[in-house]
């Protein structure tokens, strides 16, 4: 059963104490899902700050609020960023900038230090040719191909060349505890999630959320990835390692307790929707744009269609590799997807 120990988080420049040594932090993010969690382990050399937040000013001002308040003005010795996305490392290299160091998987460094390098001015023509593969609404296509896209560089400091690489499997010690490294997958490649050795508690960043999905997304640098297959074989493979006692804590929402009931959910709540997937598929073929319904099973607005588009051709791409599905390119360049058995038998 899965339980939540606090009720309410930290303000802004607050901290909460889940174990000893151990804060919760909590950052804003100006964005639908408007906040990031972030802890700070005690170290005797100063602090270990896992995940940072957007480099964008209400994020500095918490951070600047938190190392004059509950941080005691003791230095970051170290910043360990659990995945690459920008609202967990979009402060590493100012931490880094003062002296941290900083940890991370390689694979989640060279991806952020890539992103960060990578600014344009309008999509690549990639981009756009992604964007109609899936079937995106003209509209929003049509802007999508003038106006300024999101750069990473936007949200995340430069990023200072060398890093001190984690890996699976290996043992930290930080805050006092012992730590195994273990790495999900789906959501991030080479998302690291941190278990006490104790026994007591879960880093878990965006691998392990107590009552949201993190996005499982499709892009144009991998079109024919498929994260669904990778996040349903990391929850799996964490599964045994996880207990009822542990505190998960997560990079969003609430720290929680029942992480397998949770690794359960996640699972089930993936197969449940590649189910209804494949009833809308039987009632026609469809693009990737036309299963938000079946999938989300609510409204998609101009905030969420962008991951909402990318989350479809997951699960598309999905039930390709399974081969229970086929496509064909329409003459506009949209992907068309139908059932393999219903054109095998019409």
């Amino acid at each position: 059963m899965i339980g939540y120990p606090y009720e309410t988080a930290p303000a802004p420049g607050a901290a909460i104490e889940v174990a000893p040594g151990l804060l919760w932090m909590r950052l804003p993010l100006p964005m639908a899902l408007d906040h990031v969690n972030v802890y700070a382990l005690a170290d005797a050399d100063g602090w270990t700050i896992v995940d940072t937040g957007l480099d964008a000013k209400p994020c500095r001002a918490a951070w600047e609020a938190a190392l004059a308040g509950p941080l005691a003005g003791r230095p970051v010795a170290r910043v360990l960023v659990t995945h690459h996305h920008p609202d967990h490392v979009g402060l590493a290299g100012w931490f880094q900038s003062q002296g941290a160091e900083l940890l991370m998987t390689r694979t989640a460094w060279l991806f952020a230090r890539m992103l960060t390098l990578d600014v344009q001015e309008t999509a690549t023509p990639e981009q756009i040719a992604f964007w109609s593969s899936a079937g995106m609404a003209p509209e929003i296509l049509e802007a999508r191909r003038t106006e300024r896209p999101f750069n990473f560089a936007d949200v995340v400091a430069p990023m200072p060349l060398g890093f001190t690489r984690i890996e699976e499997g290996q043992r930290l010690r930080l805050g006092g505890r012992d730590w195994i490294v273990r790495f999900g997958h789906g959501h991030a490649p080479d998302h690291a999630t941190l278990w006490s050795e104790d026994g007591e508690i879960v880093l878990g960043g965006d691998q392990l959320l107590p009552s949201i999905s993190p996005n499982l997304g499709v892009y144009a640098t991998e079109p024919g990835a498929d994260p669904v297959a990778e996040w349903i074989a990391a929850c799996r493979k964490l599964q045994p390692f996880a207990t009822e006692a542990q505190l998960v804590l997560p990079g969003h929402k609430l720290p929680f307790t029942g992480l397998p009931d949770r690794l359960r959910q996640m699972i089930d709540n993936h197969e449940g929707a590649l189910n209804r997937l494949r009833d809308h598929l039987r009632a026609g073929s469809r693009t990737a744009a036309d299963c938000f319904a079946p999938l989300y099973k609510r409204e998609i607005d101009a905030g969420t269609y962008g991951l909402a588009l990318v989350e479809a051709v997951a699960h598309l791409n999905h039930l390709l590799a399974l081969g229970e599905v086929i496509r064909e390119r329409r003459a506009d360049g949209a992907w068309i997807w139908s059932l393999a058995a219903d054109r095998q038998h019409p």
